[in-house]
């Protein structure tokens, strides 16, 4: 049976692949994307089974009009994908308050938008699968990055709770987590001025980003497909070998620290079980 797919940030990268493989199979896509003349050639080949909607997921809004639209058109909603974002890149000292709020606006509060503005629809329904395109760096952390970082670890704690909300209502949730992937505007996003202080940081970090193994973009459109058709989808999925290689080995130094400092903790807790301190 096919689907029904709602994708935000359709036009390029992950989202234009992710698009591609649901319609290629057969699955009918409401798009959305800025600018919507970038799917025009989707519908020159898909016709009626792609609906591009122009939306920029910071206007709530609109976000909840352009849903509203692919309910009525669709008659029903099965797979959400919230892809539509951008990286920041700059030191903490470094960003502008608009910066960090432009960024939290897309990254963070345009899924909440979709989300709040989907759940009615798939609780109706009483099934849907809610996707958030989060990155290895909603679990870890890299230089340079930290309001990119700042608004993936919110979407995780947003989409985990989220999950636990839903779950009674017949409602899946996976965050799904790439590593470094090869597409159009990889390298893009915005850029703090630079404060020449961090200059050696930055070469530093750009040498060891040319080292990396890209991914396939059309390889984790396939990934997708796998992940929307199962049955007990995963809460956590890493798309590439990166998270792999370097998650394990940052929740194993966490998990040390906190045991090294065990007595320090059960010392703020100020009284044991025998009762409080005096």
């Amino acid at each position: 049976m096919s689907k029904v797919w709602f994708i935000t940030g359709s036009s390029r990268g992950l989202g234009r692949n992710f698009v591609e493989a649901a319609l290629s199979r057969g699955d009918k896509v409401a798009a959305t994307a800025r600018d919507t003349a970038r799917l025009e050639d989707l519908v020159a080949t898909y016709g009626e089974a792609v609906l591009p909607l122009q939306l920029d997921v910071t206007d709530r809004a609109a976000v909840f009009e352009s849903v509203k639209r692919a309910k009525e058109h669709f008659g029903r909603l099965d797979v959400i994908v919230n892809n539509a974002g951008y990286g920041l890149s700059g030191a903490v000292e470094e960003l502008t308050e608009q910066q960090l709020r432009d960024q939290l606006d897309t990254n963070l509060f345009g899924a909440v938008w979709v989300v709040q503005a989907v759940l009615p629809h798939l609780r109706e329904q009483g099934d849907g699968h809610i996707i958030q395109i989060s990155s290895v760096g909603g679990l870890t952390v890299f230089p340079l990055g930290g309001g990119y970082v700042a608004s993936k670890w919110a979407l995780e704690g947003l989409s985990e709770t989220l999950a636990q909300e839903v779950t009674a209502f017949g409602i899946k949730v996976t965050l799904v987590e790439p590593g470094s992937y090869a597409t159009e505007g990889a390298a893009g996003g915005v850029h703090a001025d630079a404060n020449p202080l961090y200059d050696g940081l930055r070469e530093g970090f750009a040498a060891f980003a040319k080292t990396l193994d890209v991914g396939d973009p059309a390889a984790a459109a396939r990934a997708l497909l796998k992940v929307a058709d199962a049955d007990n989808p995963p809460l956590r999925v890493f798309f590439g070998t990166q998270g792999n290689q370097i998650v394990p080995l940052v929740y194993a130094d966490r998990l040390k620290t906190w045991t090294d400092w065990h007595d320090l903790a059960a010392e703020a807790h100020g009284h044991t079980a025998a009762g409080p301190a005096a």
